[in-house]
């Protein structure tokens, strides 16, 4: 799957957010998009997942030598960010059941494989608002990237892991999004040093 993006500029009110963006995230590359705090990083990846338009521009979504609908693309589409949250009522067990339900997991993989991923044999019947910020984190990651889906989208996904927690978040990538669309948005590039590509977001300011 590609994303291109044509003269491509977001604003709120008065002021851009990024504009003048000619771009294609194309399949299988890796891409990090790099800029402090409050730069556009997280503007630039709604765009691309089909959830703001831009205000200025175009977006094209392309499978299969074929362009898609903005509204369909999100079946194409893993994202997680600090402001998703999960459903914080559901056990750990619920959580992922309830997952699975909507979005396909990866070829061979189940809750359970899920379980055996997130190392937290003691929280299966835990309800998620009992967990820590990192756990949370950790959720949300194996959640986005162990789903079948061509374009994988994160933002800050080092947010409250510990040293052991980026460690197993970068081999979570290497081992299971190969061949995928990757953006990666932080303000660390030590976040996202495996991708080759990296994107200013200050150059289209």
């Amino acid at each position: 799957m590609t994303i291109e993006l044509k003269n491509a500029g977001k604003r709120y009110r008065f002021d851009w957010i990024f504009r003048g963006m000619d771009y294609s995230f194309r399949a299988g590359e890796r891409y990090a998009v790099l800029g402090p705090n409050g730069s556009g990083k997280s503007t630039l990846l709604k765009v691309l997942s089909g959830h703001l338009t831009p205000s200025k521009g175009k977006l094209v979504f392309h499978k299969n030598g074929k362009d898609i609908e903005p509204d369909v693309v999100f079946r194409s589409i893993s994202y997680a960010a600090p402001y998703i949250e999960l459903i914080e009522e559901f056990t750990l067990e619920e959580a992922l059941k309830f997952h699975a339900g909507l979005k396909p997991l990866l070829p061979g993989f189940s809750p359970a494989r899920l379980y055996e991923l997130l190392a937290l044999p003691r929280s299966r019947a835990k309800e998620i608002r009992f967990f820590s910020s990192g756990m949370k984190q950790r959720v949300k990651l194996a959640l986005a990237v162990c789903t079948d889906t061509p374009v994988l989208l994160l933002d800050e996904p080092a947010t409250n892991l510990d040293v052991q927690g980026v460690e197993w978040y970068k081999n979570l990538i290497a081992e299971h999004a190969a061949d995928r669309l990757v953006v990666i948005a932080s303000n660390d590039p030590h976040d996202a040093d495996f991708c080759p590509v990296h994107i200013n977001i200050l150059d289209y300011k």
